[in-house]
Parts: C-alpha cells; structure tokens; sequence
C-alpha cells in the first residue's frame, strides 16, 4: 500500500515530533482493539460501497488516541479530512464556511464538540441529517433565509465529556466509539514504535518502566519517552534502560504506580484532611489548588479505574488502597466525625 496522508493544514507541522509519531493507519495503532475494529469494518464498508462514512463520535479521556483515529479513518478511506475545534467555531457563519468548503465525501473533525455554541449546533443538525444548512440574512422585516446544500460528508466529533453532549446532537451520530485507558502491553508497543521514530534506544525494560507510569494514556508515554531520551543522552549512554527511565520520570514526581505530584495531593486531602471522605469537589480543589473541571476530567478518572478513589452521592470516598498507598493505617478512618458537614458539590 502506498502511503496517503490527508490534506489537512492540522497535519501539516512540518518537524513537529507529534506530528511524526502520530500513526497513519490502522495497523500502526496499538491497542484499542474492538474500537479499532468496528472503525475499520466501517471504512471498509463505506469504501467497498463508495459512499461517505456515517457520522462518528469519538469519546473519552484526553490523550487517548481520539483526533490520530480521525486521521487514520481518513487516510484509510482515501479522503480529505478538515477539522477545526468547538470553541473556535462561534457563529453559524463559521460552520457555514466549513461546511460549504467540503467536497462530496470529504470528513469534518471538530474536537471538543461538546463545546459547540448551542445556535451552531441548531444549524449543524439539518447539515448531518439532510446536508443542507438555512442561513438568514439581514435582520428585522428585511430578513429573508437563503438554503446552502452541503456535499455529502461525514462529521467526526470528538469529546472528552460526552455527558455535556445534547441528545439531540448525540443521537445523530451512527456510532459512539469510546476510547479507554490502555495496558502496559499496548502501551510497550507505542513507546517503542516512537522511540525507533525519534532515534532513540531503548529496551524492554525501559518501555515497561515508561509505560508502567504514564497513567494508560499514549499521549504521556510519549511526553515520558521524550523526557527519558533527553536524560539518557546528558547522564547515560543514549540507551532508556530500566533504570534510566525510572531515574528521568522520578525527576518529574510521577512515582512507580503513575501518580504524579497532584494525584498523590488529591489522596492526602481526602485522607488526612477530610478523614477519607464522602468530600466534595469543591473542597478537594481548595485544597490541592486545581479547578474542579481538571480534576473531575484528567484526574479523577484514573484515580477511579486504579482502585484509588469511588464516587459517591454524597462526595469522594478514599479506598483502602488509597491508605495503603499513603502508608496511613486503615485504623485512622475510625476517627472520622461521621457529623461533619462538608460542601458536597
């Protein structure tokens, strides 16, 4: 297969180190098997029909692998993929131009959908549904609407909190793909595909080490790796090892379970300062200096899924792993005052 790249000016940073160790196609990403799957047997259909794809929703943690899949889709199925953000498109003029702009078959990506200006999305469900758009012109008793019909095109939305998507919006997508956080193994796999991109030296131990702590996510162990080839080029021998690897990420407090700086803070307030919970969000961001939404979408979440942390109705409860990591005796919890009223939202 000859190598196709999208036309997308996103893509297009010439030396960016992203950019090169960004996979192209299916077979160059790791992991995330069953999403990968279903979007391959998609693209195949669609190419195998030669129509557009349905409309596709990328969902779940940052640095996952969500906006790589959009260019994969659309290398795989040989097409123009034009992305933009949901901040940046503010007026319906602005996804008038987007999508007035495609060509039949053509892929929209829009990250962060989920911040979409609620006017804009009005408009963007005539365009998935029925491909056309009703703009209006002028104002007052001289207002009159003029109909743009758009090309067929697939719209790919991405959103790290699919929970602020409108049903409406969410209901027009054909499929939801989540993302998850991923294993050492698959991880292992991305550190090591990087590593032979950038030039670096590495060995198994060295991969297990990076991917042991960048908390499942691609995005960091790459982050890591950069930081452990910098180390390994000033004090080792250019090869990340093992130990060349625990020594770089140690020199950025993120500890042998993952846990940087701030997760090990969450964890310490919950259970020293508020006697292992139920607390609230707000209280935790008072304490540990970070705003409620960073905490709730990048932290909590792998504080959760590693046994750290559970939600509940009435706050934020500690687990007995949490105590454990901590080195604080299950036996302090007894001297909560079960009385004490916290903010709880």
């Amino acid at each position: 297969m000859s190598e196709r790249f999208i036309t997308s000016t996103l893509n297009r940073k010439d030396g960016s180190s992203d950019n090169l160790l960004r996979p192209q196609f299916f077979a160059d990403f790791p992991g995330q098997d069953d999403a990968k799957a279903l979007l391959e047997l998609m693209v195949r259909a669609a190419a195998g029909r030669d129509e557009p794809l349905e409309h596709i929703l990328l969902s779940g943690p940052p640095g996952l692998g969500k906006t790589s899949l959009a260019y994969i889709i659309a290398n795989e199925k040989n097409c123009t993929l034009k992305s933009s953000s949901g901040p940046a498109i503010e007026k319906p003029g602005d996804l008038a131009g987007l999508l007035t702009s495609l060509s039949e078959g053509d892929i929209l990506f829009i990250d962060e959908i989920h911040r979409l200006n609620p006017v804009v999305e009005e408009y963007l469900y005539s365009a998935m549904e029925d491909f056309f758009i009703d703009i209006v012109l002028e104002q007052g008793p001289g207002a009159r609407s003029v109909r743009l019909n758009i090309p067929h095109f697939t719209l790919l939305g991405a959103t790290t909190r699919q929970g602020m998507l409108s049903a409406p919006l969410r209901s027009r997508f054909a499929v939801n793909v989540r993302l998850d956080y991923y294993d050492d193994a698959s991880l292992m796999e991305i550190i090591k595909r990087s590593a032979r991109i950038l030039e670096t030296g590495i060995d198994n131990e060295g991969a297990l080490e990076l991917a042991r702590r960048c908390r499942g996510t691609p995005r960091i162990a790459n982050n890591l790796l950069r930081m452990a080839r910098n180390y390994a080029q000033v004090k080792a021998e250019g090869i990340v090892t093992g130990k060349v690897a625990s020594q770089a990420v140690n020199m950025l407090k993120i500890d042998p379970d993952g846990l940087d700086d701030i997760d090990n803070r969450i964890l310490e307030a919950i259970v020293c300062n508020f006697n292992g919970g139920p607390v609230g969000v707000k209280n935790i961001s008072v304490t540990v200096g970070e705003e409620e939404g960073t905490l709730e979408e990048v932290y909590e979440p792998f504080l959760i899924q590693k046994g750290y942390l559970v939600r509940t109705p009435r706050g934020r409860v500690a687990t007995a792993k949490a105590y454990e990591k901590l080195g604080v005796s299950a036996m302090a919890k007894k001297g909560k005052n079960n009385n004490n009223q916290m903010d709880l939202f």
